[in-house]
């Protein structure tokens, strides 16, 4: 017996607004029948006596330390602008003059 059936497929495909032909239909019942059967094999492997683990291997922080240095000065930040207005790049206006 099927997890799933073609019509819980279909009525799945109404809910997610999805136009599918009886061909996608009945391909779509299969993958996902297959899918679920994979599911239901995987939550009866006997895993009481396994720990929970987040990730296999070990994890070690890699982020260098956090050093406290210089910005660039006003100048040498728009020292690149095509254009500069009141040491602040100056860019086309795009709203309004009553903005």
């Amino acid at each position: 017996m099927p997890a799933i059936s073609r019509d819980e497929v279909a009525h799945l495909a109404r809910l997610s607004r999805l136009a599918l032909s009886d061909e996608e239909l009945d391909e779509f019942a299969g993958q996902l029948d297959s899918i679920l059967s994979h599911v239901k094999a995987v939550a009866e492997v006997a895993t009481d006596d396994v720990p929970p683990t987040a990730n296999p291997n070990a994890i070690t922080n890699v982020v260098r330390p956090d050093v406290v240095v210089p910005g660039l000065s006003p100048e040498q930040a728009l020292s690149g602008a095509p254009a500069v207005e009141q040491d602040r790049f100056a860019v086309p206006q795009i709203l309004g003059e009553e903005q």
